[in-house]
């Protein structure tokens, strides 16, 4: 990745150092359904090194989007802890972990999550109008995203008039909007084709390239084939690195396949100020 492009995604890549970016200790949570107790997350520890692309797989209710939501501050766990870029979050208030949401992580949903009677431009700008920057940076800012993910031109249409992929691109564009470190994707191609999953993936690998990092949640053999790292869920556990049901259908399959040719153009102009 050039730097231009690292500095559009991630305001430039940071500096190596020995604090992970993620480290969760012994994290649990569970739900009560009736008078059943589901152990969605039990007993959890992971360590993720800044700029590690990681994907979490694993059967659907095997606890991967509760673990992705502790990981992000949108869960409380029960028991354990939870750091990011070596501060504690398992404490934090409520106004903290917004800060923390606003500027340091970025997320991708499954359903895209656009506001329907907003714009492209309108969808990703919000993000920054939240964030508190002023109009110059944020159209600038809004141009430049846009851009890079290939929906320069339609920027001026709504959810409604682009197709699952090019609002997955503008939900990647919003959840870049801040430069985020981090970035937590939860089966951001679950609702794509194979094809236009396989362009999901190379824009976030690309991100990840820019030195953030993403951990995403996935089914898809494509993307477990092609990450700096798998791990396997089942009944709320991780698995020990390299084992699982999914892990080894995945590697006793073919090769996967290169991946595709990026469907998105580096911005043109100078990178915005700061």
């Amino acid at each position: 990745m050039s730097a231009r492009r690292a500095d559009v995604t991630a305001g430039g890549a940071p500096a190596p150092n020995t604090v992970p970016a993620v480290d969760a200790r012994d994290v649990s949570r569970t739900f009560h359904l009736g008078a059943e107790v589901v152990r969605a997350v039990d007993h959890v520890s992971l360590e993720v090194p800044a700029g590690q692309f990681l994907a979490i797989v694993g059967r659907s209710g095997s606890g991967k989007t509760t673990l992705l939501n502790l990981i992000a501050g949108l869960d409380h766990p029960e028991s354990g802890q939870i750091f990011l870029e070596g501060r504690e979050i398992t404490r934090s208030s409520d106004r903290e972990l917004t800060k923390l949401r606003r500027h340091t992580l970025g997320f991708v949903f499954q359903s895209f999550g656009l506001l329907p009677l907003l714009s492209a431009a309108e969808n990703v700008e919000l993000a920054l109008r939240i964030a508190g920057a002023g109009v110059r940076e944020r159209m600038e800012r809004t141009r430049e995203l846009l851009e890079l993910v290939g929906l320069g031109p339609r920027a001026d249409h709504r959810p409604y008039e682009l197709s699952g992929g090019e609002q997955q691109r503008v939900a990647v564009a919003r959840a870049l909007a801040n430069r985020p470190r981090i970035l937590i994707a939860d089966e951001p191609t679950g609702e794509l084709d194979s094809t236009t999953g396989a362009q999901i993936f190379q824009l976030l690998h690309e991100v990840s390239a820019g030195g953030v990092t993403v951990i995403t949640a996935t089914h898809d053999p494509f993307v477990i084939e092609h990450v700096d790292r798998v791990l396997e869920m089942s009944d709320g556990a991780l698995l020990p690195e390299g084992r699982g049901v999914i892990v080894a259908q995945t590697r006793q399959g073919q090769a996967a396949p290169p991946l595709p040719p990026p469907a998105i153009r580096p911005p043109a102009g100078p990178p915005p100020p700061g």
